[in-house]
């Protein structure tokens, strides 16, 4: 085997796993078992574990196993929220309909964080938690990386346009960009569940 091209496979396979179903998954465990006990001399001999990983990480995407109840019952929740804001746009309130779009935003924001173990307070002046910032949350989840990098400028230009609306500046965009942000974060949501 060689081991230029088993190495390649094994980190971007191991990559993938974690990315998707988390560091802690039973999708990669046994492949990092075997990383971690095999000599580097015999490492192509984790291969297996690897692609065992992989395949069975893709049946149960396929098979929809890796969306979880409290997944679920975010999703219904902010569907709900989502569904009103649109109600809101189509009355003709395009500024509530964006204050309301970008609260389940960084509620969800905020959700996939905890799901992939990164901090949602950060210590005052004082030491005492406070919530982080909706972009922080943004910057720390593109830096992992949990998604792209044009989903996190899309999320930034999201941010912005909520924080317009909840400030007053309601010249500053259009309804037809609320509706635009309205459709991405739908489909931002449904891309990354949390």
């Amino acid at each position: 085997v060689d081991v230029e091209l088993a190495s390649s496979f094994m980190a971007g396979g191991m990559a993938t796993m974690r990315r998707v179903a988390g560091d802690k998954s039973e999708f990669s465990r046994p492949a990092a078992r075997a990383l971690e006990e095999l000599d580097p001399v015999f490492m192509s001999e984790a291969v297996p574990y690897v692609a065992g990983g992989l395949r069975a990480l893709r049946n149960a995407v396929a098979s929809g196993y890796l969306v979880s109840l409290q997944e679920l019952v975010h999703a219904e929740v902010f569907g709900d929220f989502l569904k009103m804001a649109g109600y809101l746009l189509e009355e003709g309130y395009k500024d509530p309909a964006a204050v309301l779009t970008g609260g389940v935003l960084e509620g969800h924001l905020r959700k996939i964080c905890v799901k992939h173990e990164l901090p949602i307070d950060v210590p005052d002046k004082r030491g005492v938690p406070r919530p982080k910032k909706a972009e922080s949350m943004n910057a720390d989840l593109g830096r992992k990386p949990v998604y792209s990098k044009l989903d996190q400028k899309s999320v930034t230009a999201w941010l912005d346009l909520r924080n317009k609306a909840a400030h007053g500046h309601y010249d500053e965009y259009t309804h037809q960009q609320v509706e635009l942000m309205l459709q991405g974060v739908t489909d931002f949501l449904r891309r990354h569940p949390a």
